[in-house]
């Protein structure tokens, strides 16, 4: 049995309503989608790092970013092999594979594979801009 390790930040679901805005919590603490096309993080190409928004953890580097036309932001891969945590997801009537962040186990979003994007990993994370802050490059 595979097992998750545990977060890092660790709250009650009070303090988490209390942190997030309504539409954040309803992604990052209850699975939830935003509309496509509408996140703010969708054509950025600011350079920079993607953060969780709930606890700040690093997630994604903007040189990982892709068009992927899907609606949401894209990535072929996180920031490092345990910043993310992928478990499988049989909602909607479908098997696929959540992203939750390792440090405080929010909702990322998904990742696919085998979908030929020209990316190195052949993966694509597709992940809700609410769910994300992004912390531009200085310089």
């Amino acid at each position: 049995m595979d097992t998750e390790p545990a977060a890092k930040v660790v709250k009650t679901e009070e303090e988490w309503r209390a942190q997030l805005t309504p539409a954040e919590y309803e992604v990052l603490r209850r699975a939830g989608t935003e509309r496509p096309f509408t996140g703010e993080y969708v054509d950025t190409k600011t350079e920079g790092i993607y953060t969780c928004r709930a606890c700040g953890a690093e997630l994604f580097r903007s040189d990982a970013k892709f068009d992927s036309h899907c609606g949401w932001p894209s990535f072929f891969t996180p920031l490092a092999g345990d910043a993310v945590i992928e478990r499988p997801d049989y909602s909607l009537g479908m098997k696929r594979t959540e992203v939750i962040c390792a440090a405080c186990h929010s909702h990322l979003g998904h990742v696919f594979e085998g979908e030929g994007y020209p990316t190195p990993t052949d993966l694509r994370y597709c992940i809700n801009s609410i769910s994300l802050r992004l912390v531009p490059k200085e310089g």
